[in-house]
């Protein structure tokens, strides 16, 4: 692709982001900025949620990893179907009832002081650290495949890029992402879709055809039931990718202001169930994609790239022509920046309300008050990312997003606990059990190997760590109370 017909894409695509954004945030006050003035349509809400959570690292890395792993990564995804039904069964019902900004609020109302700032300083520390990072991995597979052919510092690539973002997200906040994001969908899924009908047409498969190809291939194994220390174990994975639903969207600011947004809780299940039946599709068809393009590259000889993660862009850019290459293009920044997006909004809410006695004010403190924390997390971002580019090391993005193991438990082992028992607790110690439940956890997947017969630890270390915080909140009831 030439340089002028990539400029004007990425032109034409943020003009249609700000342009959307204009015209959603008319009269916006921070009400709509966090919760959308609670209007939004529950379908908007449901196709957006597929943009938010196929971050960049999904769009690139599942359809790569399956030269390694075949679809086990479809173990966990049927996993997320229970941890939804979890989250609109149980979680939203609480979210509405209690009529919440910041979720985590809850833990206030029923801990205390202490329980509530620890929590959401987890979230803040996760989802700063995951949000920013994913943007990176994107922003760095831009960088590599087209801007440096242009000589633009990678600083500059991702400032430009952050900036847009703010722009566009600004003022209307939730109220403009509940559109951005669902329109970002739409070249996501299209992106994939294109790249799977091109593959079948040079390789002339048809639907039939094209699935008895993959079953055949050793690139169709999905279900592992023969190794119980290996991380790919079903029931692992299964369980895993439950609880990981349950965290990384229940648990979440993040996705949970998404759902917050509808006008009712009728409206917020029907968006959480729709949302699901997408969602598993959606990942079928990634993991479907990978297998097409290893089966491509054997089939017309291409050698493989050192890094699974570079085989999507490098066969998208540069062989399967103009066409592919423009919907990639479209499909990596949909996929990158329509996580980033909320991401920033849902930090800036969290601290605002979670921190800042942001309840407290009046209108105009409030808008100063959330342009100063937006602007503030948009920079936290733009330092993570280019401190990460100069450590240099790409196999820090599987232990970055593992990150998420640790940090999610101690806030599933509160709810968990808060959901379940009635047992009041002493709040000032939860901030040292927090610190503590994922340093024991560390230590225990650590030694693992040598202590549990070569047993390994895969998404059950979320599992493990908001068990040990559970367990660890039971030592301290308070019996007085």
């Amino acid at each position: 692709m030439s340089s002028f017909l990539i400029i004007s894409i990425i032109i034409i695509y943020f003009g249609a982001l700000i342009g959307i954004s204009i015209f959603t945030s008319k009269n916006a006050d921070s009400d709509a900025f966090f919760v959308g003035n609670r209007q939004s349509p529950w379908y908007l809400v449901a196709f957006g949620m597929i943009g938010t959570s196929l971050s960049g690292v999904t769009f690139i890395s599942v359809p790569g990893n399956v030269g390694k792993f075949g679809m086990a990564y479809y173990q966990i995804v049927l996993g997320y179907i229970v941890g939804y039904i979890v989250i609109g069964m149980v979680l939203m019902p609480l979210y509405y009832r209690l009529n919440l900004i910041s979720i985590y609020t809850y833990l206030e109302q029923r801990f205390g002081y202490w329980s509530y700032k620890t929590g959401a300083f987890f979230f803040l520390l996760s989802r700063t650290l995951g949000s920013s990072l994913r943007l990176y991995l994107a922003a760095n597979v831009l960088q590599i495949f087209l801007f440096d052919t242009w000589n633009v510092p990678f600083g500059v690539t991702v400032a430009i890029t952050i900036l847009l973002i703010w722009v566009y997200t600004f003022k209307g906040g939730i109220k403009t992402i509940i559109w951005t994001d669902s329109f970002q969908t739409i070249f996501l899924i299209s992106s994939v879709a294109i790249c799977v009908v091109l593959i079948c047409g040079r390789l002339d498969l048809d639907f039939s055809s094209l699935i008895s190809t993959i079953m055949e291939s050793k690139y169709s194994k999905t279900f592992y039931f023969d190794d119980i220390n290996s991380k790919l174990f079903f029931p692992k994975q299964f369980f895993g990718g439950a609880f990981l639903a349950i965290a990384m969207t229940g648990l979440d600011q993040d996705l949970m202001q998404k759902n917050l947004t509808c006008k009712n809780i009728g409206e917020a299940q029907k968006n959480m169930f729709w949302f699901t039946i997408i969602l598993v599709f959606v990942n079928l068809l990634f993991l479907t994609l990978g297998a097409l393009l290893y089966i491509y590259s054997a089939q017309k000889g291409i050698p493989l790239p050192a890094s699974s993660d570079d085989l999507f862009p490098s066969l998208a850019l540069h062989e399967f022509g103009t066409f592919a290459g423009i919907f990639f293009l479209l499909g990596i920044i949909a996929s990158s920046y329509a996580s980033a997006d909320s991401a920033m909004t849902a930090l800036t809410t969290s601290f605002c309300i979670d921190f800042l006695n942001f309840k407290d004010k009046n209108e105009i403190q409030k808008q100063q008050q959330k342009f100063r924390v937006h602007i503030g997390v948009s920079l936290v971002f733009l330092i993570i990312i280019i401190i990460f580019r100069e450590l240099n090391d790409r196999s820090l993005i599987d232990t970055v997003l593992t990150v998420a193991a640790y940090t999610y438990g101690p806030l599933l082992g509160m709810y968990s606990f808060g959901l379940f028992t009635k047992i009041k607790i002493k709040d000032q110690f939860v901030p040292f059990i927090c610190v503590l439940s994922p340093l024991l956890t560390f230590i225990i997947n650590y030694y693992s190997k040598t202590w549990m017969n070569g047993y390994e630890f895969g998404y059950e270390l979320l599992i493990l760590n908001g068990l040990i915080t559970y367990l660890c909140l039971l030592l301290i009831q308070d019996k007085k109370a």
